[in-house]
């Protein structure tokens, strides 16, 4: 896969708990969905600057794909309520992690799937890191994560509507996960209905957030 995907811009100096975070998000997502071998996710990462959130930069280089990963500091340890820099940094290794399997399969995204998809692997992130995970700390967690979400793209934009739509999506999967499968603890076939949603092009993920 080292063929299909190189870095596009410089290290991430002095993001050593950003990228061992990034690290450990992008090979949980890889076992999950049995990617195997995955490039060393640091080699792709800067710092965002200032204000700016995460952000994912591609280049068609023709014989691979170049990807640069930008994300902010996480906060300080103390700081149990600052969930957003995590968010961000779990939301880019994951349009990383779609992005290189995409590449080594000469499969094209579009950038409502790497949304819908970044969204769902929120959840799945965060909720492998509850104590106990159930039913009601799932309830708890998708809430937090979809609903009253604050967007800094306007209603009508071509941008804001491409993130309302892959919210709600997220929303409605992992609403319908949690009901099939997180009450009646049956993991591996919730496993493996991630791994099929991973694997659906836009449309089909579109229908799995439906229930059609």
């Amino acid at each position: 896969m080292t063929d299909d995907v190189r870095r596009l811009d410089g290290y991430g100096a002095g993001l050593i708990r950003e990228i061992a975070l990034a690290e450990r998000v992008k090979a949980g997502l890889s076992r999950l969905y049995r990617l195997g071998d995955l490039p060393h996710v640091g080699d792709f990462v800067t710092l965002a600057e200032g204000e700016e959130r995460e952000a994912v930069f591609v280049r068609d280089a023709g014989d691979a794909l170049e990807i640069e990963l930008r994300v902010p500091k996480l906060a300080a340890e103390s700081d149990t309520r600052a969930l957003d820099p995590l968010c961000q940094i779990i939301e880019g290794v994951s349009h990383f992690v779609y992005l290189a399997a995409r590449a080594e399969r000469k499969r094209e995204t579009t950038q409502l799937e790497l949304e819908i998809q970044a969204e769902v692997d929120k959840y799945v992130v965060l909720a492998h890191g509850v104590s106990g995970f159930s039913a009601a700390s799932s309830e708890r967690l998708r809430r937090r994560l979809y609903e009253g979400v604050s967007y800094v793209h306007d209603e009508g934009t071509h941008e804001g509507e491409r993130y309302r739509v892959a919210n709600g999506a997220a929303h409605r999967f992992t609403e319908r996960i949690e009901r099939k499968y997180v009450g009646t603890s049956r993991v591996l076939a919730m496993r493996e209905e991630l791994r099929a949603f991973f694997e659906m092009g836009l449309e089909e993920k579109l229908r799995a957030a439906r229930g059609s």
